[in-house]
């Protein structure tokens, strides 16, 4: 080989090493507007997701780093989307910054991952961070822990549009809350994702001709959903790895409408003015509309309920593709934001020209209350084909405020969490420790918030002061039929309290407390006696006749929220008296005031002892106990009071634990009298909660205590693996926690599903006959599920299995007011081998 070929192989050689090195390097230091940075922050090498994306370290954007450490997380809660990026943590102890290089004049996405838990000998819940991003502040004062344990939920990601970089620089900072002692900050994963401009003027509701300028501001995703459609992930988006969830959990009431998909004939095309960035094919796919009837359709409105950040503006954009019709003025609806009109006669034909062609419309608004409402109604002025109304897609995006700023107050919780952390490591806890104690009935926030707000929708499109008549009241109508016009007997914040009714309910059954008597047991409804809050209203802990602690319920005076639920709660507790249903004490109706009195319930709800806590994990025979003292309960309900009573909100948040770790079911707003012997069933709206419905309620709105039976048994699963009955997270087929059970049971690994604190630690004959009960009592049909009194037997055997090694035989009875249980094992049936479980 002669020199020159040398040295010619040598600077070829020399490309291919310096190429190499610069795609490397490209990956963390992108050059152009369409390089990303997906940084795993702590980890020490690349690695990928359950989405197959590669995260990178994140040392090398780190301008000081000296001023952070990495730690990994003790321990994995199975509910985690991935352990990359969530078990390795940059912990940072004062002010660092992430300096990126991107683009000029590139707008972008900025994704930052929290996962709360033990780094180290860090406490979670000293955690308080502020994140500021080229002048912008993203999050001030942020806990992981308060939102994760508020929100339900095991990891956090905050996902931001930042305005386009004008320098080429993009600035990171995060640091340690001044406000907070001994506060660190920290970070698991952080995206910056190039992004079009996809941002421009939008009208401002409720004032004509005003635009709201958003080519300047930075905006805070707060939903993407795909309406009737499936979770999309975030590698099936359009390039800008969007996240996109069923609109489900957000739709208020039963109005579900119905779902469809394209016909395969319809080959969705985007115009010209419309980017495939906008939103993926998948969104414009599928549909949700009112349905056929026209009758039906013209008395309610399809609506979306969204917990915002109060006094911030909105832009709200709702995607469209017609799928159905093909011509103009065929289907024409009302768009409505926070009771305000923001479209009036949409017609997606007429925007759109075409069958099959996207279209996206934005509105901005200004939401000074913490719910924003979107809903949907047929246009009548028009009068159009088919009375419906059509979405494809929706999301919100909150916009910063006049100071750059988009960070809010931490989500409101109980404060039991909190506290809990520093209460001595132990399964009971003392009397002294006040933050272990919960109250009993306040459980089910979330159907809570639905549940009541059912009243709230009464309210016009146009609030017309003075005017009562209820021709006048515009689109918004009442969703449960029932006017709340002013009567004789309304308080003087608007309430109907109907006190005749209430004392022909309740006299003599409860005790009737005066304002002065709540006042006083709450010290004037001090806000250091709050113990949580709800959908009804703040909970208090107080004591009456200066002695007794109870749980104190207020219904929020100035809304005119929850008084169905008022009245059923009294109607059923007050008669109803059972060890293992929360006791009602009495209420109070004074002055506008609606306020119920509970026992108090010192260990909280049962999910809040499953997961996403930090509280000692139950062991089996201690969750079998729990189960069996709910089932009592319900049979008791079922079948020892004078009617069969049917709960319609079986959850783990409905199950409460006394000091004793007694079960108790609560919540009773939403219950229903239910069949009698010429009856089989009660045609009723549906009602309840996403993950614990009935599907044969849901499909033919025929209440049976069968129903009660199936959510009991997503409940049986939820004790089982310790994880939610829902969760968006997860890959599709294990959203459900139903659905991945029942599967996992057919393919005979359920066992790799359960509690990793149980695995190991059950008996298998007492596993075995759980996990059938559970999944005979989630069958499809109602008349292939035990009733309440076969799910307590079984569930009766299951306890008494893992406490013999021999499978023992089983003697029981029932009576009207509880069912007994007694055993003996195979070997003998002397009187001193018998186990009573009411001991």
């Amino acid at each position: 080989m002669s020199s020159n070929t040398r040295f010619l192989f040598f600077i070829f050689s020399l490309l291919l090493t310096l190429n190499s090195v610069f795609h490397i390097v490209s990956q963390t230091t992108p050059s152009d507007s369409d390089a990303s940075y997906i940084l795993a922050c702590g980890a020490s090498t690349d690695a990928e997701d359950t989405d197959g994306r590669t995260w990178k370290p994140d040392s090398q954007l780190l301008s000081n780093s000296g001023n952070s450490m990495i730690l990994s997380a003790h321990v994995q809660d199975p509910s985690l989307p991935s352990t990359i990026p969530y078990m390795t943590a940059r912990i940072f102890t004062s002010t660092s910054t992430y300096k990126i290089l991107v683009a000029k004049g590139q707008r972008f996405w900025l994704r930052l991952h929290f996962y709360s838990t033990s780094y180290g000998t860090l406490d979670p819940s000293k955690s308080y961070l502020d994140v500021i991003a080229n002048g912008f502040t993203l999050l001030h004062n942020f806990s992981a822990s308060i939102t994760a344990q508020a929100l339900t939920q095991v990891s956090i990601m905050k996902e931001f549009s930042l305005v386009p970089a004008q320098s080429g620089d993009l600035d990171i900072t995060f640091k340690p809350t001044l406000e907070q002692k001994d506060a660190y900050a920290f970070v698991n994963g952080i995206e910056v994702i190039p992004m079009p401009d996809i941002f421009k003027p939008a009208p401002l509701v409720g004032y004509n001709d005003q635009f709201v300028e958003v080519e300047s501001s930075s905006f805070q995703t707060i939903a993407r959903l795909n309406v009737g459609g499936q979770f999309i992930l975030p590698t099936d988006d359009s390039g800008l790895t969007r996240t996109w969830y069923d609109d489900s959990p957000y739709i208020f009431s039963a109005a579900f409408g119905v779902t469809y998909k394209a016909d395969k004939s319809i080959k969705i095309q985007y115009p010209s003015n419309v980017s495939k960035e906008i939103a993926p094919l998948d969104v414009y796919n599928t549909a949700r509309s009112m349905g056929p009837n026209a009758n039906i359709n013209i008395n309610y409105n399809l609506t979306w309920v969204f917990q915002i950040d109060a006094k911030f503006t909105y832009l709200v954009r709702f995607h469209f593709c017609e799928l159905d019709l093909e011509k103009v003025n065929q289907r024409v609806f009302n768009i409505f934001v926070n009771n305000q009109t923001a479209k009036e006669n949409a017609d997606v034909i007429e925007w759109a020209e075409s069958q099959g062609v996207p279209v996206y419309k934005d509105y901005a608004v200004y939401a000074s209350d913490e719910d924003l409402w979107v809903a949907l109604h047929p246009s009548v002025s028009t009068k159009p084909q088919y009375y419906d109304a059509i979405l494809n897609g929706l999301e919100i995006f909150k916009m910063n405020d006049t100071r750059g700023n988009l960070a809010a107050p931490n989500p409101v919780q109980s404060p039991m969490p909190i506290q809990a952390d520093d209460a001595p490591k132990k399964f009971r806890p003392s009397r002294s420790e006040r933050a272990a104690h919960v109250i009993g009935g306040i459980s089910g926030g979330v159907v809570g918030c639905a549940v009541v707000a059912g009243f709230f929708i009464c309210f016009t499109k146009e609030k017309r002061k003075g005017d009562g008549n209820p021709s006048s009241r515009g689109n918004w109508l009442p969703l449960y039929g029932r006017s709340h016009t002013s009567t004789s007997n309304s308080t003087t914040s608007g309430k109907s309290i109907a006190s005749s009714q209430l004392s022909s309910v309740a006299a003599g059954l409860c005790r009737h407390f005066s304002l002065s008597e709540i006042k006083h047991g709450t010290k004037n409804f001090s806000e250091s006696q709050v113990i949580g809050v709800g959908g009804f209203g703040k909970v208090y802990e107080g004591l009456i006749d200066g002695k007794t602690k109870v749980a104190i319920k207020r219904s929020n005076p100035s809304s005119e929220q929850g008084l169905d639920e008022f009245l059923t709660e009294i109607e059923m507790l007050s008669r109803l008296r059972h060890k293992h249903l929360v006791s009602l004490i009495g209420f109070c109706e004074e002055d506008g005031e609606m306020i119920l009195v509970y026992d108090y319930m010192a260990n909280g709800t049962l999910r809040e002892h499953l997961y996403r806590s930090n509280k000692p994990a139950l062991s089996w025979q201690q969750r079998l106990a729990i189960c069996i003292g709910a089932a009592r309960g319900l049979h008791y309900l079922h079948t020892g009071a004078r009617y069969t009573i049917i709960h319609r909100d079986v959850k783990t948040t409905n199950i409460l634990l006394d000091e004793k770790w007694v079960a108790k079911v609560s919540d009773f707003g939403l219950s229903k009298i239910g069949s009698n012997l010429h009856q089989t069933h009660v045609s009723t709206m549906v009602k309840g909660s996403f993950g614990y419905l009935d599907p044969e309620y849901f499909r033919r709105q025929q209440l049976t205590e069968k129903s009660d039976v199936y959510s009991f048994g997503v409940v049986l699963f939820e004790v089982l693996c310790a994880r939610p009955a829902l969760n968006p997270l997860l890959p599709m087929e294990q959203v459900s926690l139903v659905d991945w059970a029942l599967h996992c049971q057919r393919k005979g690994i359920l066992e790799d599903i359960i509690d990793p604190h149980l695995k190991g630690k059950i008996n298998p004959l007492s596993l075995r006959k759980f996990t059938e009960t559970a999944e005979k009592c989630v069958a499809d049909q109602g008349l292939d599920r035990p009733t309440m009194g076969d799910v307590l037997w079984n569930l009766e055997f299951s306890l008494q299995l893992e406490k013999t090694p021999e499978q023992p035989k089983m003697v029981s009875y029932n009576n009207a007011d509880d069912t007994y249980a007694t055993y003996t094992a195979m070997s003998g049936t002397d009187e001193d081998s018998f186990v009573s479980l009411e001991k």
